[in-house]
């Protein structure tokens, strides 16, 4: 079975998640430059099967956009375009970088680790994948319910 990915995308640094081949972990899997995003995308996807990718959607309170939320939907147009048969999600990320902090620190990480930026926008995207994970319907596609 083919992995998910998920993203947090930040304008310096972008934080990456994947599941495991049968989609029932999420686990983080690497910081980058935000330059580096598509070539490291490219590559990945070259060696791993891939069924979609989850990309964190920023909104404030209200549910009106964030300074960020344009630069987003503009990353996930040029993903579908790059990748026409890729899916492409995204995620309410409402409150994930908080919920990352206190998982690192109830997780019993060191301060050093957690200051690291790096270190929250991995984690950040494994809450964003495990979310996505947690609202997918229960019945496994391709299988019919009684």
């Amino acid at each position: 079975m083919p992995r998910i990915l998920a993203i947090d995308y930040g304008i310096k640094r972008v934080g990456i998640a994947t599941t495991d081949p049968l989609q029932i972990i999420a686990t983080p899997l690497t910081t980058i430059p935000n330059h580096e995003l598509l070539p490291y995308l490219q590559k990945y996807l070259q060696q791993e099967e891939v069924e979609a990718v989850v990309v964190g959607m920023p909104t404030k309170a209200d549910g009106s956009d964030t300074h960020s939320t344009p630069h987003i939907r503009g990353f996930v147009r040029s993903l579908q375009k790059l990748y026409p048969d890729l899916a492409v999600h995204t995620q309410d990320e409402k409150g994930s970088s908080q919920e990352a902090l206190e998982a690192m620190i109830s997780g019993g990480t060191s301060k050093k680790y957690r200051r690291q930026k790096e270190n929250l926008d991995k984690i950040s995207a494994v809450i964003i994948l495990q979310r996505y994970l947690e609202s997918r319907p229960t019945t496994p596609p391709n299988t019919t319910t009684s």
